[in-house]
């Protein structure tokens, strides 16, 4: 079965970023719609749009997974990926800073704001900043 379907997706573009941020959508969507169950607009419930744009959006995804037309679909992941750059960016940081939170303290360089990384459990320390040469005792 496996090989059936290596060998049907065999040029065909398959999953990338763009394909994994539409599917968090979908399910957010999805979500939505079951929550919203009474609220009209119209003729039309809330829960209904957010239903149908769901299906569109899961649907789209299959179409870029499926498809053979492999340039154009990587060009639209390069463009997706440029435009999120600066937000993914910002969680990145974030998440490995609390990765590090655990080993290490980061502290603010006084006099030039550069960010200085020190081992926990040492005591006070004198830290010296690399970038400027300032020094000044902390905790660690």
């Amino acid at each position: 079965m496996r090989d059936r379907f290596n060998q049907f997706m065999q040029g065909r573009y398959g999953y990338d970023d763009l394909n994994r941020f539409l599917v968090k959508i979908f399910f957010v969507t999805l979500i939505l719609s079951l929550i919203t169950g009474r609220i009209q607009i119209g003729p039309l419930s809330v829960a209904t749009i957010l239903y149908w744009l769901s299906l569109i959006n899961m649907s789209y995804c299959y179409f870029r997974a499926f498809s053979r037309n492999i340039y154009k679909r990587t060009e639209e992941n390069n463009r997706f990926l440029q435009k999120t750059n600066g937000i993914r960016n910002f969680f990145r940081v974030r998440r490995d800073r609390m990765s590090q939170r655990r080993y290490y303290h980061i502290y603010t360089c006084p006099g030039c704001r550069q960010k200085i990384r020190i081992p926990r459990g040492k005591g006070k320390i004198e830290v010296r900043c690399p970038k400027c040469g300032e020094t000044f005792i902390k905790r660690s």
